[in-house]
Order: C-alpha cells, then structure tokens, then sequence
C-alpha cells in the first residue's frame, strides 16, 4: 500500500516552482540582451558589401575601463565614475585643462555631433576628461556647458585608450556603448560629418541606448 508523503510532495513542488522562475529569468534576460547582441552581430560580424567605417573598431575585451585605477572625479575632487553613463552612447575626448584651440574644436565637434543626430541626439553623452589637476577656463565651461568635464589619473588613462602609432590620446575621439564598452577610436583630426555617419548607423543599429 502506497502512502502520501507530505513532505517530499512539498518539496517536489518547490522544486518545480523554483524551475520555472529560473526559466522565466533566463526568458526575460534573453529577451532584454536580444537587441543589442543583434546589433553587436550586425554590426562586427555581417559586413555587407560596400559598408565602410571611418573610426577604427576597438574589440573591447582587449580595452576594459579600469575604473578603478582611472579614479575619475568630478572638477571637485567628487568621485564619480564612467559607469555612470552606462544605458547612453558617450562620445569622449581627452586632454589637459589649458584647452587650447584643437581642444576647443573637439569640445565643438562632439557639441554639434549631438546636435545632428537630431530626434536621436538625448542618446549620445559628451565627456571630457581632463588629465590635470589645474581649474579649468571658466570661459571654456560655459560654451560647452552640457558636456561632463571629468578629471583622471592621467598615467591610467594612457594605459587604456589605443591611439594611432605615434599618437597621444588627446588626438582621439573614443566612442563607449551603452553597455560600458569602449568600442571606437576616430583618426587625429577627424571628420565630423564622417563620425556622425558612423554614429548615426550604430544608433539605428542599436536598440538600446
């Protein structure tokens, strides 16, 4: 004669119940994770013919932000780290705080770069890091005031970005995915109308961001 054993009949169900949450979790991750590893795919793996990038793909496993060692800060001393910007696009440049007139130009290119994304520009984050410790042209700061000026240990900062055989970072626009990933670096003196192109295919590409 069979009897019933309360015990294992709960612990069955809750194992069953545990499963099916796991399931619904990994349902809802794949679904959330869908777009962008479609866009990512398209994007480094699919090559239709013709496409031609202008920035140099960066594969990010090789250039991890070492926010730790990059200790970034705001112009106060305040920590305040690049995950911040994690779920946005950033367009990042790099330099001292005496911003002379390439620097400036960079600050403005990466103003109107935004700007020509049009209905898509909220996706796109405009970060400067400065590499000193000195104040800032308060001047400067005002014209391109909605960019995030940050300080960084500049000795990390090297150590991260790739630039072009004899170059400096400073001569470099970087792009960040919005999943934290620095995945393109722009030629010294570069394009504008060149990098909106790049950043306009990698927007419509992406869903996320």
């Amino acid at each position: 004669m069979q009897t019933n054993n309360p015990e294992a009949t709960q612990d069955s169900s809750n194992k069953q119940a545990q499963n099916t949450g796991r399931w619904k979790l990994l349902a809802v991750v794949a679904v959330c994770a869908f777009p962008i590893i479609a866009s990512y795919f398209t994007y480094y793996i699919i090559k239709p013919t013709g496409r031609n990038n202008y920035g140099a793909l960066i594969d990010p496993r090789l250039y991890p932000i070492p926010e730790v060692q990059l200790q970034v800060t705001e112009l106060d001393g305040k920590a305040s780290p690049l995950a911040q910007f994690k779920g946005k696009w950033v367009l990042l440049q790099t330099g001292p705080s005496d911003c002379q007139e390439a620097c400036k130009k960079q600050l403005f290119d990466m103003q109107q770069l935004r700007l020509m994304q049009g209905k898509e520009r909220e996706r796109l984050e405009r970060v400067w890091l400065v590499t000193d410790a000195q104040p800032l042209d308060t001047l400067v700061m005002r014209e391109f005031d909605g960019t995030s000026m940050l300080r960084v240990n500049s000795d990390a900062l090297k150590a991260w970005l790739p630039v072009e055989p004899g170059g400096k970072t400073s001569d470099h626009f970087y792009l960040i995915d919005p999943l934290g990933n620095l995945m393109m670096r722009f030629p010294k003196d570069a394009d504008p109308n060149k990098i909106k192109k790049d950043i306009a295919k990698l927007l419509k590409a992406s869903a996320i961001g």
